[in-house]
C-alpha cells in the first residue's frame, strides 16, 4: 500500500524512457508524423477497448456499486474543479479572453489520465482491481472534458463533442460491465480472452511512444519558450495546487475503496494531457498556450511525479 521512494522511481522511470524513445524515433524519422492518425485510430478503436475488456471483465473491485458510482463521479468533479482553479490562476497571471485564458484553464484542468498512469499503477500496485477502477474513473474524466471542457473552450457544447462521449473504449466498458452483470465473466473461453489481453497490452507502450513523438514535434515549434509566466503558472497549478487537493480528498473523503484512493493518488501526480492541444486548435483556443502548458508540466513531472506519488501514498495509507 505504501511503496518506497525507490519503487516509485522504478515505476515512473520506464514511462519516461518510453517517452524518450518516442522522441528519438520521431527525430530519426522511424515514426513519421503521417503515421500518427492511423496509429491513434488503432489505439482508440482496437487496443484501448481490449484493455478495458481485459481488466474490467471479472474484476471483483467493479462488482461494487460504490466503485461504479464514485469513481466516474470523482473523475468528473476533479476535472471541473481543475478548470475552475486553473481559471483563477490564469486571471492572476493577467491572461484574458483572446490571450490564452480559456486555453490555460482547459489544458491545466485535464491531466494525463490514461497512458502514463496505467503502467505506473500496474508497476506499483500490481493490482488488476486498481487498474479496473482507473478505467471506470476515466469515463468521468472524458465526460467532463467533452462537456464542461468544450463549454469552457468554445463557449458552447456542440453535437460533435457529445457524440464523442460514445467512443470505442466506453462501449467496451459497457460491454464488460454487462458481461459481469450477467455472470458470463466466469465463462470466457481462453481462445477469446487471450487475444483480447494481447491486444490490450499493446495500448500502453504504443500510446507512450506516440506521446514522446508528439513532444518532439512540440519542441520544434517557434516561440514555445516565450511568456514564461504560462509554463511557470502551469507547473504551479497542475503540479502544485491540484496535487495537494487530490491527496487531501483521497485521504479524507469517507467511504472510498482502497483502489479508488490509489487511483486518486496517481492522478494527482500527472502532468497535463496532450489531447487538449488538438482540442484547443479545433475549438478556437490558443494552441501555443496549450503547447507551453503540456511541455512545461510534462518535463517538470519527471521530478515532481515520483515525489507526489510517494507523498500521496504516505499520507493516505
Amino acid at each position: 500500500m505504501n511503496p518506497s521512494f525507490t519503487s516509485v522511481i522504478g515505476a515512473a522511470l520506464p514511462v519516461f524512457l518510453l517517452l524518450g524513445l518516442g522522441y528519438v524515433l520521431r527525430k530519426g524519422k522511424v515514426v513519421a508524423e503521417t503515421a500518427d492518425t492511423s496509429l491513434l485510430k488503432l489505439l482508440v478503436s482496437v487496443f484501448y477497448p481490449c484493455l478495458y475488456l481485459d481488466y474490467i471483465i471479472g474484476n471483483p473491485a467493479l462488482m461494487s456499486v460504490g466503485n461504479l458510482v464514485s469513481a466516474p463521479l470523482i473523475g468528473f468533479v476533479s476535472i471541473v474543479a481543475g478548470f475552475a482553479i486553473a481559471y483563477g490562476v490564469a486571471r492572476l497571471l493577467g491572461l484574458q479572453r483572446g490571450t490564452g485564458l480559456r486555453t490555460f484553464s482547459f489544458c491545466n484542468g485535464i491531466y494525463n489520465y490514461g497512458y502514463i498512469p496505467i503502467p505506473i499503477i500496474m508497476a506499483l500496485f500490481a493490482s488488476r482491481e486498481t487498474l479496473g477502477v482507473l478505467l471506470v474513473y476515466n469515463v468521468g474524466v472524458e465526460a467532463a472534458m467533452w462537456t464542461a471542457g468544450i463549454m469552457l473552450l468554445a463557449g458552447k457544447i456542440d453535437r460533435e463533442s457529445l457524440k464523442r462521449l460514445v467512443n470505442p473504449p466506453v462501449v467496451a466498458l459497457l460491454v464488460a460491465l454487462l458481461v459481469n452483470l450477467t455472470g458470463l465473466d466466469g465463462h470466457m473461453p481462453g481462445w477469446l480472452s487471450r487475444p483480447i489481453s494481447m491486444l490490450g497490452a499493446c495500448s500502453i507502450p504504443l500510446g507512450i511512444l506516440l506521446g514522446g513523438a508528439m513532444v518532439a514535434d512540440l519542441l520544434t515549434r517557434k516561440g514555445i519558450f516565450d511568456m514564461p509566466k504560462i509554463p511557470l503558472g502551469s507547473i504551479g497549478v497542475r503540479l502544485g495546487i491540484l496535487p495537494i487537493l487530490f491527496v487531501f480528498f483521497a485521504a479524507t473523503l469517507p467511504g472510498l475503496s482502497p483502489e479508488l484512493r490509489q487511483v486518486m493518488i496517481i492522478q494527482a501526480a500527472m502532468p497535463a494531457g496532450i489531447l487538449p492541444i488538438v482540442l484547443s486548435r479545433h475549438y478556437g483556443g490558443e494552441p501555443k498556450v496549450a503547447i507551453r502548458v503540456v511541455l512545461a508540466t510534462t518535463l517538470a513531472s519527471i521530478i515532481t511525479m515520483p515525489l507526489w506519488i510517494r507523498i500521496g501514498t504516505a499520507v493516505v495509507f
